[in-house]
Parts: C-alpha cells; sequence; structure tokens
C-alpha cells in the first residue's frame, strides 16, 4: 500500500493555517502558471500566421485590461501579505505561560536543557496542548532547529540567542532536523521531539530531575564572584540584578560612545549574554566606561553555564541578592579582595 505522505502531518496549533497559507500560494502559482500556458496555446492558434502576404490586424489595447492585470494581481499579493503577517505574529509571539527550554546547538547534536535541571541530547520531551518556549544559541557555526511536523523553525547563531515557540496537540514522536548545512555530518544532526500526555511527562520530569538552573546559576554567581560587585547596595560597583529581567536599563554608553539622555536597553536574553560576554558594549546609567567587569568568554563561562546564569538573574527578586562574605575574593581583573564594610 502506497504510504508517502506529500508534507509532514499536522501536530501543532500553527500547522493548519502555515498550510493553508503555503496551500493558498502554492494554487495561485499553479492557476496562473496554467493560465499563462493556456492563453500561450490558445493565442498560437488563433493567431498564428497563415499565408506570407497575411498581413495582422492591428489592436490598440484595452483600458479595462490593463486596470485589470495591475490590480488583481495586487490585491492578491496584498492578501498574502496581511495573512503572512498575522501567521508570523501567531509563531513569533509565545504565550505568557509558555514552557522554557534552552536549546544549544553544535557540530553535531542539539543539547536541550530544562529549567528544572533535565537534559537531553538530540531529543526534547514536551506534554501534549502545554506551549514551549525554546531559546536557541549555538557554540560554533551557524545551525538551524526546524520541526517539520510543527511548522516551525529557527536559526542558532552562535554570539546570540533566538526564539521559537510551538503548541503540540498530538502524542508521538517526530523528527528533530538541522535545516542549515554546518559541516561534513550535518546529515546526521537530527533528533527526535517526544509529545507525551502531561501525567507521562511529569513522570518523565520526575524520574530526570536535577538540580534546577535557577539553583545552578546561583551556586554559579558565587563561584565567580559577581556578588562582589553585583551587590543589590546602594554603593555597589555594578548594576543591581534583582527583578532586572525585561524591564528598560537607561545607558549611558554603547560601543563605547556616550548616548543621550533616556536611552534604554530591553534587558532580555540577549542583553544578559552580551553584559557577561562583553561587559564594556552597553553600560548602564551611573557607570563608568570602561567596565570594571571582566569578559567571561567560553573559556570561563559555557553555553550551557550562560543559561544557568541568566535563569538565575530571572528568578531574582527584590532582596534576594546574595550577602557579601568578609574578605570575598573579587574577579582577578580587579585587582585586590574586597572587604565588606
Amino acid at each position: 500500500m502506497w504510504d508517502f505522505p506529500l508534507v509532514p502531518e499536522q501536530a501543532s496549533t500553527v500547522a493548519p493555517e502555515v498550510d493553508q497559507l503555503s496551500l493558498f500560494i502554492l494554487a495561485i502559482n499553479i492557476g496562473i502558471t496554467v493560465l499563462v500556458f493556456a492563453l500561450l496555446i490558445l493565442f498560437s492558434f488563433l493567431y498564428a500566421r497563415r499565408s506570407e502576404s497575411e498581413v495582422p490586424p492591428q489592436y490598440h489595447g484595452s483600458m479595462l485590461l490593463e486596470i485589470g492585470w495591475s490590480i488583481i494581481p495586487s490585491l492578491i499579493c496584498l492578501v498574502i501579505f496581511i495573512w503572512g503577517v498575522k501567521v508570523y505574529a501567531e509563531i513569533i509571539v509565545p504565550p505568557a505561560d509558555s514552557t522554557d527550554v534552552y536549546i544549544v546547538g553544535r557540530q553535531w547534536m542539539w543539547k536541550a536543557q530544562y529549567p528544572t535541571g533535565q537534559r537531553e541530547i538530540n531529543a526534547l520531551h514536551v506534554a501534549v496542548g502545554k506551549p514551549v518556549k525554546l531559546t536557541i544559541t549555538s557554540e560554533d557555526v551557524l545551525h538551524c532547529f526546524s520541526i517539520p511536523a510543527f511548522r516551525v523553525k529557527s536559526d542558532a547563531v552562535p554570539g546570540r540567542y533566538t526564539t521559537m515557540w510551538f503548541q503540540p496537540t498530538k502524542p508521538g514522536t517526530y523528527h528533530l532536523f538541522c535545516t542549515e548545512y554546518c559541516g561534513t555530518e550535518h546529515s546526521r544532526m537530527i533528533g527526535k521531539i517526544v509529545v507525551m500526555e502531561e501525567a507521562d511527562h511529569q513522570k518523565w520530569l520526575s524520574e530526570k530531575a536535577e538540580l534546577g538552573d535557577a539553583l545552578q546559576g546561583r551556586k554559579l554567581f558565587s563561584k565567580l564572584q559577581c556578588v562582589t560587585c553585583h551587590a543589590g547596595e546602594s554603593q555597589a560597583r555594578a548594576p543591581s540584578l534583582e527583578e532586572i529581567y525585561m524591564k528598560r536599563i537607561p545607558l549611558a554608553f554603547d560601543k563605547g560612545s556616550a548616548v543621550a539622555p533616556g536611552t534604554t536597553v530591553l534587558a532580555d536574553e540577549n542583553y544578559l549574554r552580551e553584559s557577561i560576554r562583553y561587559p564594556s558594549a552597553r553600560i548602564a546609567a551611573g557607570f563608568q566606561y570602561p567596565s570594571i567587569m571582566p569578559a567571561y568568554d567560553e573559556s570561563l563561562v559555557s553555553e550551557d553555564e550562560m543559561f544557568q546564569l541568566i535563569a538565575y538573574i530571572k528568578s531574582l527578586k527584590k532582596g534576594q541578592t546574595p550577602t557579601r562574605i568578609e574578605q570575598t575574593t573579587i574577579p582577578s581583573a580587579l585587582g585586590a579582595p574586597a572587604v565588606r564594610k
């Protein structure tokens, strides 16, 4: 029995509308192609020159026809544009109650990291009917995280975060691919998305539970002695990190240049990552350029650890910054140890 589907199974909330838009565009293209070839064949018979002495009649055109073939394609393009924007808006904005999962691509595997501590390679376990937001990056070259059955994909870009989300609608196991050529083993950079019933997913989470990312991030925060400067006090050497996530941060310097008063930046994952990797890139108002904070490259903080640090910063509430201890050793780039007053 022939069993070869033309498209992957629809297994997410956005998949049907993505397919409907794609089929509409395909139908328009096929229709225009058929019309053009039909008219070409018809006109080749109607207006074929039947003798050497035949002089074809002169036509001066039709204003109605000119207007028609200008307005109708424009209206079709406008419909496609509006429909496409609507679908894009649904795909790009995750629901507020989405579950966060962090994805790191590298030659040639995908690493998944859950806020509650679970980790996987080339696999992702999610619950049916629950929205999932993926924050994606790469440790080496450009990759692309693609789930055809969900009709979603997003580039994994070294040095920055991209996001995508999906809400599975059917339990089952679905293919995961890298769809950006990334080297000799690109074709083997594949995995699976396992969609489970809610009870089975909770059981899987409990069986695979480790220390959560926020707790691991707190330990790393203490290990790196970040609290020496980010002390959450009025006399601290660096800005407070409490409740900073998704706030507008006033800036004093951007890429080494002073900015106009009132300039701000959104403290999202990319900003937090940049501030750890390249502390002098954007300096908060009230602090001097260059930053006294050392740059934490991948030899000091891996991408997995970066996710943990960011998870901890996102979780920090008012008054939750760890207390500095006496004779806390500050980062080596700053010099001598600092004594808490």
